[in-house]
């Protein structure tokens, strides 16, 4: 281990505890087994997901602020390169704009045994605003009547096998009319460990798709779909939807039967409302029984504290559109890295 990173958790510890640096021992919390996402000059690794950059550079000034001589080195390609790159160890923690797919939590687990643990740091996404993409939303047809539906209701249309029933008809879901005896047409993306298998994980308890799920090669040829048959319903994860059809809205979702519909505009994510939202999310490497390497421990601190999450509401204008914690998940997601 090097002499900068022995003083930066020892500078880390006295910041988590309340301390300082010279009162901290060495031995409050054992160091990390491995220090591989270290450069050999010192700098501290980050790889991960790519429209994050200007992000993780407002984070990386902030630590840096704390511990002055800390320095970064960034490689962002993608969120599908982050839990590859903790798995191996070599980056400090794994930053993703969406939660993990299957087979990347899997290679984790089977490397160490136990799961990467996510804390949410945001929400990735609102809309519409275009030119820039809605993060994943449900949408039908322009002219269906339906006024919204309950995640519930989506795991019958969409999945085999909910408790209360399939969803098969438009009337079973309240909509009368031309729609009522017509088939729901399902659409969505194919369910081969990435985006439509992940949100069915999430969302749908891992229920198989339906039969008459159809599955279709990206986002823009899902909105094609329902824009072209009025009795659709599709799944899409990041699109400008505008730019493909002005044939289709977005479905309002509530989280429970009988709560309020809302969709991915800024103020229902904003507010935690908006069920389906993907996370701004830091995976980090703990080992049940054992303290959080320190040093990620507060980085993803200050991503939590006011100075971090006031950085992040500085990106909800941009491309990517992120947006801070509503209050209550903030505070879970506090309680979930305190206890680690």
């Amino acid at each position: 281990m090097s002499r900068f990173h022995t003083a930066l958790i020892a500078g880390t510890l006295a910041i988590l505890t309340g301390g300082t640096a010279v009162a901290a021992p060495a031995e409050a919390v054992p160091a990390p087994s491995t220090t591989s996402y270290l450069q050999p000059d010192g700098a501290i690794t980050l790889i991960g997901n790519d429209g994050m950059d200007s992000l993780l550079g407002k984070l990386n000034a902030l630590y840096a602020q704390a511990h002055p001589g800390a320095r970064f080195t960034m490689t962002l390609k993608g969120s599908s390169t982050a839990l590859p790159a903790l798995t191996a160890g070599v980056t400090l923690l794994a930053p993703m704009a969406r939660e993990a797919w299957r087979a990347e939590a899997a290679g984790f687990k089977q490397v160490y045994g136990y799961e990467a643990t996510p804390i949410r740091i945001g929400y990735s996404g609102y809309g519409p605003r275009p030119p820039a993409k809605t993060p994943p939303a449900i949408y039908v047809n322009g002219h269906n009547p339906l006024a919204g539906v309950s995640v519930a209701q989506l795991a019958q249309v969409f999945a085999s096998g909910a408790p209360d029933g399939d969803v098969h008809l438009w009337s079973q879901l309240g909509v009368d009319g031309d729609w009522a005896g017509r088939r729901i047409h399902v659409y969505g993306l194919r369910d081969n460990g990435g985006f439509a298998t992940a949100f069915r994980a999430a969302h749908f308890k891992g229920l198989p798709f339906t039969a008459t799920y159809e599955p279709l090669e990206s986002y823009a040829a899902v909105i094609k779909a329902v824009a072209a048959d009025p009795y659709g319903i599709g799944l899409a994860g990041w699109v400008n939807a505008a730019a493909v059809s002005g044939d289709v809205r977005i479905l309002p979702v509530a989280e429970k039967a009988g709560g309020a519909y809302a969709t991915p505009a800024y103020d229902d994510v904003r507010q935690g409302h908006y069920p389906l939202s993907a996370p701004v999310v830091l995976y980090v490497n703990h080992a049940p029984g054992q303290p959080l390497d320190p040093v990620a421990k507060e980085y993803v601190a200050l991503a939590l504290s006011s100075a971090g999450q006031a950085a992040l509401a500085t990106e909800s204008a941009g491309e990517e559109g992120y947006v801070p914690l509503s209050p209550t998940d903030l505070a879970a997601e506090l309680a979930k890295l305190n206890a680690l």
